[in-house]
């Protein structure tokens, strides 16, 4: 690093990521475990809405602020992020008061004040997630700009950091029916890089320093860049607030429109191919994370240990790797190791859905091949998005990352929900079409109908046989769901074979510099 100052605003920046994955991974194991379901009585779809909740405003805000952040600086989004922490802490803490002491009819009242306020505070942790993410990542490409991928590896290490923390104190309070001492604990990492950063001078973007103007900063993301993102995150918007299909084409095509006529450009055509392999990359990575505790959850118990230890322990991988990342970029360049990693990742996934019987051992050998697949995904992406797409500034380098999250938010989580459900069904369905009948109830989510196992009346069911046939149901269903999932890292590496074969035709994969202009 150049100087004691930059190192300072490097490492708040980390524990700033590492205070959005705490958050992350504390709130998915409760959704995911058997708290908050038990709790408020969520069924797997219900369930992965909860955890959609607090991933898609990650990518709204991401891009949002992106639009602006040059204009109100990056400790405006610092502050932002500091404050959402202590509104979701508190909305978190009402939820749990909301539903303990409570009996019939009173109790079904309180859980379903206890999901609204869980719902929307996970709103705004995942707008406060977000606001970390527009000012930490262009911080780092500004301070790094001739090795921005290895800086962005490192920064990113925090993620996984953040991932380990939240693992290691929620399996140690996992016997406290208590969840408000794991959601209280975020305000440590929180209050720590508040007082790190809340005195610090921030740099100018690259992009400013250049004089990239701002309209050629908007001409980068084009109007395919803005379809992608503002119709994702309107798509979002409207199912939250119930709009109708036409309002949210009609809004969408609104922006559509003003970026085409104010940037009279689509879009750089290389941004477009990452911003389309950026979707089932991020699903891979973090929408696998969102559900592998309860995927994995039971070979885990039948090996006596806590399934967040498959997490933890992935997590603890890509700590360790993402620190050593330099001289695997220098060596296989950023598009090598993207397509090694999607090999690994489709290779890993495979191999986790094939532990249903598993021993201990070939659990987490499988999980080996998962954990080093995934752990150059997010901040490689980034940094080949900010090397080849430089005059984009923190447009772009955001809007990747924030297309990720809507991805995974609106489509991903529920998605993997969905995938679990209707094998389950299915498997039921043939096993014992009576009992299918009767524990099953009709449901809709974004992508449109399906069949659920209703966990109140699947609790019902007090024959044994029935009872073990919904288990083996249930079970069945979250491995083939695994199984399906590995079908987003083949697609991501034949991406990437292709982005390398372009590249050779152009002698070679090369960052492109932007020079500073001379005040």
């Amino acid at each position: 690093m150049k100087n004691r100052h930059e190192q300072i605003l490097f490492w708040g920046c980390f524990i700033a990521i590492i205070t959005t994955s705490y958050a992350f991974i504390s709130r998915i194991i409760l959704c995911t475990g058997t708290q908050f379901a038990t709790d408020f009585g969520l069924d797997k779809v219900s369930v992965g809405e909860l955890v959609g909740a607090g991933i898609w405003p990650f990518g709204v805000s991401i891009i949002v602020f992106s639009l602006f952040i040059d204009r109100i600086g990056y400790k405006v989004a610092m502050l932002f992020s500091f404050a959402s922490y202590l509104v979701y802490t508190g909305m978190a803490f009402a939820a749990y008061n909301s539903i303990h002491g409570l009996s019939g009819n009173a109790l079904i009242l309180g859980q379903q004040r206890g999901q609204h306020l869980l719902y929307w505070g996970s709103i705004i942790l995942g707008l406060g997630n977000g606001s970390v993410e527009a000012y930490a990542n262009p911080i780092v490409a500004t301070m790094f700009n001739t090795d921005k991928t290895k800086w962005l590896n490192r920064l990113h290490a925090g993620w996984p950091g953040g991932l380990v923390l939240g693992g290691l104190c929620t399996i140690a309070l996992a016997a406290n029916p208590d969840w408000r001492i794991v959601i209280g604990l975020i305000l440590i990492p929180a209050l720590t890089f508040f007082a790190i950063l809340v005195s610090l001078k921030f740099p100018r973007s690259e992009r400013e320093q250049a004089g990239v103007s701002y309209l050629a900063m908007l001409k980068e993301l084009g109007a395919f860049g803005a379809l992608v993102g503002f119709g994702l995150v309107f798509a979002q918007l409207g199912q939250v607030f119930g709009w109708s299909s036409g309002l949210v084409w009609g809004l969408t095509g609104a922006v559509v429109i003003a970026f085409a006529v104010i940037t009279k450009s689509i879009g750089r055509l290389l941004l477009a191919f990452i911003i389309i392999i950026m979707m089932p990359q991020a699903i891979t990575e973090l929408g696998t994370d969102g559900w592998i505790t309860s995927l994995m959850q039971v070979p885990m118990q039948a090996a006596g240990h806590n399934p967040a230890w498959v997490l933890v322990y992935t997590s603890a991988i890509m700590v360790v790797l993402r620190f050593c990342a330099g001289p695997l970029i220098h060596k296989l360049s950023p598009l090598g190791l993207l397509a090694g990693c999607s090999a690994l990742a489709a290779i890993g996934l495979f191999a986790l859905s094939k532990t249903g019987g598993a021993g201990i051992f070939t659990i987490f050998a499988a999980a080996t091949l998962y954990g080093v697949g995934k752990t150059f995904f997010w901040p490689t992406i980034l940094g080949l998005t900010s090397e080849q797409c430089p005059r984009g500034g923190a447009l772009t380098l955001n809007a990747v990352g924030g297309i990720g999250m809507l991805a995974v938010g609106i489509l991903g989580a529920p998605f993997i929900g969905y995938l679990q459900e209707s094998s389950a069904t299915n498997q039921l369905a043939t096993a014992n079409p009576a009992l299918y009948q009767t524990v099953t109830v009709d449901k809709n989510y974004l992508l449109g109908a399906y069949k659920a196992i209703d966990p109140v009346k699947a609790a019902a069911v007090t024959d044994n046989t029935s009872s073990d046939q919904i288990k083996t149901a249930t079970t069945t269903g979250q491995f083939n769901a695994l199984a399906k999932m590995a079908l987003f890292p083949i697609f991501t590496f034949a991406c990437y074979v292709a982005l390398l074969l372009y590249f050779k035709t152009k002698g070679g994969y090369k960052p492109v510099q932007l020079a500073t202009k001379q005040e």
